[in-house]
């Protein structure tokens, strides 16, 4: 497993980077983001939904857990589980958008416990030290499918 690091110095490079992610993208993908609060991951999710040619306003899904966004190529699956810190994401039934028609990005992916995917994607965000603006993301491939993905970029 090999993974690719990538460096984006303003959140509009970041947003324009996970739009041309959304083209590649199929039904069934998971994508799993982590990183602290403020490192990019919405703002990422944001560009993938562009990418997926959604047009409806992203925004992070923090009290409700998931918000759907279905007027695309595919649908996208937007889920934070930061409020899922003492458990619980087991009895949500998340594996049932894992394995849909769209594409499921899940913030906070440290609390999925037992529902975690066999394959994804993960994509780890860190806030630079010395400028603002800049991100450091790591892409780490689970499964084959997400291996060729990442030769792709």
């Amino acid at each position: 497993m090999t993974s690719l690091k990538k460096d984006f110095t303003s959140e509009a490079a970041l947003q324009s980077f996970a739009a041309s992610l959304g083209p590649q993208l199929q039904a069934g993908d998971v994508l799993l983001l982590d990183g602290d609060l403020g490192a990019g991951k919405t703002s990422f999710t944001k560009g993938l939904a562009k990418g997926l040619g959604i047009t409806d306003y992203v925004k992070s899904p923090t009290f409700t857990i998931v918000r759907e966004y279905r007027h695309g190529r595919l649908p996208l699956y937007h889920m934070d589980l930061y409020r899922l810190e003492d458990g619980g994401a087991e009895d949500l039934g998340l594996e049932e958008y894992f394995e849909g028609d769209g594409v499921s990005v899940v913030e906070w992916p440290d609390f999925l416990g037992l529902s975690e995917p066999e394959t994804y994607l993960m994509i780890h965000f860190q806030k630079d030290d010395n400028e603002d603006t800049t991100r450091h993301l790591e892409f780490v491939p689970f499964g084959q499918r997400y291996e060729n993905l990442l030769e792709s970029l």
